[in-house]
């Protein structure tokens, strides 16, 4: 990594920010989080009962990345792809760090809404290495009831262009509930170090958009399948598709009515699961299936398979029970295939980081 940390001021200016944090209410709203071991309790990787492990520590002053160097003490999500020339971008979500607080949202954190970094890595048994970074590429004003936060959900790369689907969040409402204004897509030319907001793609949350505010991109057989979500978790889930060449021509996308893809109207598409939150799919040569991975209404991690994009999808498997790994979320699958191994990140919200989950398919 090439860029260095300044907010740290020093010493006196750490101990009044973690005086505060100790007192800080933990909460579903990720401005009331304690990303510092000392405070929140959480050391090391958790021992989890039955055949999915935790293997590394992706983010976080425990982690080899050493990600509060560049001012990321927490962050969540985790959205990984390859960018068409050999390495991995993993998109973060809203990052917690020192600074000027956001004291219109009640945080004595400073936050970003989004953070990149990239890496070589392509076998993770061993943890996945950050090479450099991008530190808040695509700002946000943080105001709540306008804009409280630009928050990445789906990324892949088309052509070497890169793209990443972002969700316009303008409050956070109860446990896994918020509210969006739109959904958009973000491109860069430069292998993720500079982005462009495409806001002729912006998907207002109404006439059917409301069911793609949070997305999941699949690139197979010459589409790119573009799930989506309502916003927040618990929710129904669809999925929409168009040629690769049509990525942010929000026009030339069809929708699956449960029957036949129609041309158009986002409001025909049907929903092809329920109860699901921050989908992550891919195609898996072990299984010779598609692979989705999400949370359950009860909160545990849990895998999906296919035949086709859209289905149907099975019963799930549950990954990760809730009760072994509380406050888990956002599953996001490793992008280069690993054999039996499905390798994915997960986020868990008590220590507000993200670690590299394996388990036997």
């Amino acid at each position: 990594m090439t860029r260095s940390l300044s907010a740290l001021a020093g010493a006196g200016a750490l101990a009044a920010v973690l005086t505060f944090a100790a007192a800080a209410p933990a909460g579903a709203d990720p401005n009331n989080v304690i990303p510092i071991p000392a405070l929140n309790g959480i050391h090391g990787l958790p021992n989890l009962p039955g055949p999915t492990k935790a293997v590394f520590q992706v983010t976080g002053m425990d982690s080899p990345n050493r990600t509060q160097n560049f001012n990321v003490l927490g962050t969540d999500l985790g959205i990984m792809w390859d960018d068409g020339h050999g390495r991995m971008i993993t998109a973060f979500g809203d990052s917690a760090g020192l600074g000027f607080p956001n004291l219109l949202a009640g945080s004595i954190w400073a936050w970003t809404s989004n953070v990149l970094f990239r890496s070589s890595t392509h076998d993770p048994a061993n943890g996945i290495i950050f090479e450099d970074v991008v530190p808040n590429p695509l700002p946000s004003p943080k105001i709540p009831g306008i804009e409280i936060s630009l928050i990445p959900t789906a990324g892949i790369s088309v052509g070497g262009v890169q793209y990443m689907s972002m969700m316009s969040v303008r409050e956070w409402g109860d446990h896994g509930k918020w509210h969006t204004n739109f959904a958009t897509l973000a491109v860069s030319h430069d292998r993720g170090s500079t982005w462009t907001p495409l806001t002729h793609t912006r998907r207002a949350n109404v006439d059917g958009h409301e069911n793609f505010q949070q997305n999941a991109f699949l690139k197979t057989g010459g589409y790119i399948y573009r799930y989506g979500t309502p916003s927040g978790r618990n929710n129904p889930g669809f999925v929409s598709r168009a040629k690769e060449s049509d990525i942010a021509n929000i026009d030339a996308y069809e929708y699956w009515d449960g029957k036949a893809w129609k041309p158009g109207d986002a409001k025909t598409a049907a929903p092809i699961l329920g109860g699901v939150a921050e989908l992550s799919v891919m195609w898996n040569d072990h299984l010779g299936q598609f692979v989705m991975l999400t949370t359950d209404p009860f909160n545990s991690v849990v895998m999906r398979t296919a035949a086709a994009p859209e289905g149907p999808w099975s019963e799930p498997r549950v990954l990760i029970e809730a009760r072994a790994l509380p406050t888990a979320y956002a599953p996001m699958i490793f992008p280069y295939q690993t054999g039996r191994d499905l390798y994915f990140m997960v986020t868990q919200h008590t220590q507000y980081n993200v670690l590299l989950m394996r388990t036997p398919l």
